[in-house]
């Protein structure tokens, strides 16, 4: 457990593709469940802004001519599906969970690689696939302020939550899993990840954790 304990004063928030395009009734490519956890994860990332702690929100951009785009899901962009298209309304942050003066975001920024300052130490960063570490910055972004925890919640914890949360895994980072704070969770993956010592808890738990700083 010494290993493992988070460290919640050097600690991130990440939120995974928490977008219109996936998030709202209704779209494109909506995942069901993460309508629903978008009130659990604002009380996380109100906790997160009021001790002025780090969050980080990763986000996805398809192309229109899916240059890069999945292998899975480049045919369908190809043959004109329109899904986190960049300057669309689709490939916003869902409204809940934006911080106060929220800008649009400035895709070509993202896509070069750079991190966009969205509100006070708060930033989106964009990711070419599953995981938030591969070929982005991240990593290095959070040993420049000393993070050696990191916080996740958002979209489908089977996919881009779940490959992230190993990715964090094997970079030594302490990693927290806020388990009503994401969607489509389910027990055998809150066992397996228990199993590499992710701290698996709730936004109460956070929410109290950091009052207590």
């Amino acid at each position: 457990m010494s290993y493992t304990k988070p460290n919640w004063n050097t600690s991130a928030l990440i939120t995974i593709d928490t977008q219109n395009d996936f998030t709202l009734p209704g779209a494109p490519a909506q995942i069901e469940g993460t309508y629903e956890i978008l009130p659990n994860m604002r009380t996380v990332l109100q906790a997160y802004r009021e001790k002025c702690l780090p969050i980080v929100h990763v986000v996805r951009l398809y192309k229109e001519d899916g240059s890069n785009v999945d292998l899975c899901r480049r045919e369908a962009i190809e043959n004109g599906a329109k899904v986190v298209a960049p300057y669309t309304a689709g490939a916003e942050l869902a409204e809940e969970i934006r911080p106060d003066g929220y800008p649009s975001l400035d895709a070509a920024k993202l896509l070069s690689g750079e991190l966009q300052s969205i509100g006070e130490n708060e930033w989106v960063m964009y990711k070419p696939r599953w995981g938030a570490f591969y070929q982005t910055d991240l990593e290095k972004f959070l040993r420049e302020r000393n993070i050696d925890t990191v916080v996740f919640t958002g979209c489908n914890f089977p996919n881009c939550p779940r490959t992230s949360i190993y990715q964090a895994s094997e970079r030594d980072f302490r990693v927290v899993m806020v388990a009503d704070a994401m969607s489509q969770v389910y027990d055998r993956g809150i066992q397996e990840l228990n199993r590499i010592g992710v701290h698996v808890c709730n936004r109460v738990d956070v929410v109290q954790a950091l009052r207590g700083l």
